[in-house]
């Protein structure tokens, strides 16, 4: 949800696909295909605000830092949409180097020295995440058994089993801060 009326839904289609041959209708009796399954629920429908091909890619710089340049939020690491973790590490970055600016000019130069080290702690725990998402939801290989039966097997999984679906609901929403960084 981007508000309490505007939702961003993800189409999976080919990274090359023509923008042109997906018009509204077509957006919506596919949305419609992939969430109206149980009786009588109907997708609430509205205008279509913007349309892109998002690529699925992962990207970290490490460390993130060049001598008195230090890098955060996508300057720093790119997440696929799948695990919608690119806002929430980019704050938590902000977060950790605003403090770390302030420890800085209050004379302790160890949590700047750090920053990097630290940040990065919670970018590859979501990197993973989103990659572990990304693997599960999404055919990259439409004509390969073996990968779609690990799918499914995987979905069933995290569909059934309490501590699978605990693990994702926690990475989904997003760990807690600690002192570390990591979360």
């Amino acid at each position: 949800m981007r508000s309490p009326s505007i939702t961003r839904l993800y189409l999976q289609c080919a990274p090359g696909e023509d923008l042109a041959q997906w018009d509204d209708a077509r957006i919506w009796a596919e949305l419609r295909e992939r969430l109206e399954l149980r009786e009588g629920w109907r997708l609430a429908e509205g205008p279509i605000l913007q349309k892109g091909v998002t690529p699925m890619r992962s990207f970290v710089a490490e460390p993130m830092r060049y001598g008195r340049l230090f890098l955060a939020g996508d300057a720093a690491h790119i997440v696929p949409p799948t695990g919608a973790k690119g806002l929430n590490l980019a704050a938590n970055d902000v977060r950790l180097l605003a403090a770390a600016f302030a420890s800085f000019y209050a004379g302790k130069p160890g949590e700047l020295e750090s920053y990097s080290e630290r940040a990065l702690k919670r970018v590859w725990r979501a990197e993973h995440f989103s990659w572990w998402m990304t693997s599960m939801l999404h055919r990259f290989d439409r004509d390969d058994p073996f990968h779609a039966k690990l799918q499914l097997a995987q979905l069933e999984y995290v569909t059934t089993s309490r501590a699978a679906a605990t693990s994702l609901a926690e990475n989904y929403v997003g760990l807690p801060f600690d002192q570390d960084g990591m979360a």
